[in-house]
């Protein structure tokens, strides 16, 4: 089952977090040979999405590492999206969700 964790973005800010992933036995999933993509979007069944560029910050410990660009932020309307993030272990072509969530970017108000 995949982890909820709600995120909050700043409009026009680079956005980097990082997460601890936990298989279903509560020890860190081994991050090494797995394969990551994650995306938001307004609901489930919108057309239009963006993309989380995802790190493997620390692979014995399951630490991935979510990033979006301020150039990425600033594109995104303010308000709640829906996101998850799945795995794909190519070995044994198995894919499954590790993490999910509301994402609400906050609105930018000062002007540089």
């Amino acid at each position: 089952m995949a982890t909820n964790a709600n995120l909050f973005v700043d409009q026009g800010s680079d956005f980097q977090t990082s997460v601890s992933l936990e298989n279903v036995n509560g020890d860190f999933l081994d991050t090494e040979l797995l394969e990551f993509n994650g995306q938001i979007r307004r609901t489930p069944g919108s057309d239009a999405g963006f993309d989380f560029e995802i790190l493997k910050s620390n692979t014995e410990n399951g630490v991935i590492t979510l990033r979006l660009s301020r150039q990425v932020t600033e594109s995104m309307r303010v308000g709640r999206y829906v996101y998850d993030v799945v795995a794909t272990d190519p070995g044994f072509n198995n894919r499954f969700k590790v993490l999910q969530g509301i994402l609400e970017v906050v609105p930018q108000v000062t002007r540089v």
